[in-house]
């Protein structure tokens, strides 16, 4: 089920109406709520997948209880490694079987020799890749005794397939969301019209900026080889603020969609386009799936710890992993690899940690060396976003090497070009919105606070005829398919 579709405007007043109307004296009813919501939400796609939710569910739960009473070290290595293996090679089958194949086989012809298999017809269930992190999240806490096992199978049950954040996250931890299961929830109407707040500006970032910058972005990479490297670019440009838009759009929905219910769940973008260099835009990119490699994969292998040469391995590896968990494709690993040679630099100068401030704090227009090092790290960015969004390797290397050619200082031009006019002037006005709201957990959160109730409610008005005027065609979210 859509955020951005009719479908999902009929099944979020009804399932708040029954949780906050008709269960709200009994904790376990409501927990049940939520699971059954979780499950018809994500049923809607295909109710076969509900099978994976379900098996992982059963076996973390079954894990935690297990590891609650064991003492002994192997014995606790071994159902962890249960739960790693569980999790992992579903996700495996599903995502990764024939990439693995085909490279086998072509491993083979390399070598000169022949090696017959068919690849499968294998549907990638919608959000594996969030949820077999969420769950796993419970067990290794639990191995690591950060968290009591929880005997409550109907709360586990909501932790895992909690319908707001299921598909495309945040990838909460159970040591954050888990507990909030267990106690009652009041109904708090700030809380609600913060909320409703913050999945208003999630709907604008998705129907209105990601869905427009799309359909040119799509045009320009679906025809890259008719195009000069200045349009190249701007095609860049316009998926760099698509994916942006889409992707943290839906988690400002999904949080906003939480607060309604009465939770609270980790923010997962902080305004990633005005950080000054690399590693700031790593600690305010997609953050859930960022510190959940820091903590279960980076630090476990030694981290910042060691001789230069762990450190650099660590990092190739904490990137190559998470490009590759990104999607089945050399261009993710290539997109991974890249910002790992960006941090080096960083890396090795111990400069990684250097910006933890908010950009032009206190200000309203940042100095010169600010807005440099902000537009060379939109730069980067931007330049890796050309091997995500690129087919393959090959159409990626020919969008570079038209990017670094003389064709770079051509005019841009594409067809129906003029139609971007619209879209870039949108772009703009929602980057100066984000930009005066930088310090806030979302860029409305504070913006119209102190106006007066009807210059107020004019605003919020003006964003609801966006949607309606400028909303692009329906696309699904970028990050469904990871």
């Amino acid at each position: 089920m859509l955020f951005n579709s009719i479908d999902f405007v009929i099944f979020l007043p009804v399932v708040f109406i029954l949780y906050w109307f008709t269960t709200s004296k009994n904790l376990q009813f409501q927990n049940i709520l939520v699971v059954a919501a979780s499950y018809v939400f994500y049923g809607w796609w295909d109710w076969r997948f509900l099978s994976l939710i379900m098996l992982s569910t059963l076996v973390d739960y079954t894990v935690g209880l297990q590891l609650g009473k064991e003492e002994n070290r192997k014995k606790r290595k071994v159902l962890l490694w249960i739960s790693i293996i569980v999790n992992i090679g579903l996700l495996g089958y599903f995502k990764y079987y024939n990439f693995f194949l085909d490279n086998f086989i072509e491993a083979f012809k390399f070598f000169g020799s022949t090696f017959n298999s068919k690849s499968l017809q294998i549907i990638l269930p919608v959000g594996i890749s969030f949820y077999t992190f969420q769950t796993l999240s419970y067990t290794i806490d639990v191995y690591k005794r950060k968290l009591e096992p929880t005997r409550d199978l109907i709360a586990f049950s909501a932790f895992v397939s909690f319908f707001p954040q299921l598909v495309a996250g945040p990838i909460e931890r159970a040591t954050h969301l888990l507990p909030q299961f267990y106690s009652k929830r009041n109904f708090d109407y700030s809380k609600a019209v913060n909320g409703m707040r913050q999945i208003l500006w999630g709907l604008f970032k998705k129907v209105v900026i990601a869905d427009n910058c799309a359909e040119f972005a799509n045009t320009i990479f679906n025809h890259s080889t008719q195009y000069s490297g200045s349009t190249l670019l701007l095609g860049a440009i316009f998926f760099a603020f698509q994916i942006y838009g889409d992707f943290s759009g839906y988690s400002d929905i999904a949080i906003g969609t939480s607060r309604l219910f009465g939770f609270d769940i980790m923010k997962n973008f902080a305004f990633p386009y005005f950080s000054r260099n690399i590693g700031e835009f790593w600690r305010r990119w997609h953050i859930s799936l960022s510190t959940w490699f820091r903590d279960y994969v980076y630090i476990p292998l030694g981290g910042s710890k060691g001789s230069k040469w762990q450190n650099v391995r660590n990092i190739f590896i904490i990137f190559l992993v998470s490009g590759f968990w990104h999607g089945a494709k050399w261009t993710f690993i290539a997109w991974g690899a890249l910002n790992a040679i960006y941090f080096l630099p960083l890396l090795l100068t111990k400069s990684n940690r250097k910006y933890l401030n908010i950009p032009a704090e206190g200000k309203v227009i940042p100095g010169v060396m600010e807005i440099f090092s902000i537009g060379i790290t939109f730069l980067l960015a931007t330049l890796g976003w050309i091997f995500f969004r690129s087919e393959s390797m090959g159409q990626a290397m020919h969008i570079f090497s038209k990017v670094f050619s003389k064709s770079i200082f051509s005019m841009p031009y594409f067809e129906n070009g003029t139609l971007a006019i619209p879209t870039i002037i949108l772009t703009i006005i929602f980057l100066i919105t984000e930009w005066f709201g930088r310090a806030d957990n979302y860029a409305i959160e504070k913006l119209a606070l102190k106006w007066n109730k009807y210059l107020r409610y004019s605003f919020y008005y003006l964003i609801i005829f966006a949607l309606f005027w400028f909303g692009g065609k329906e696309q699904q979210f970028i990050y469904f398919q990871f």
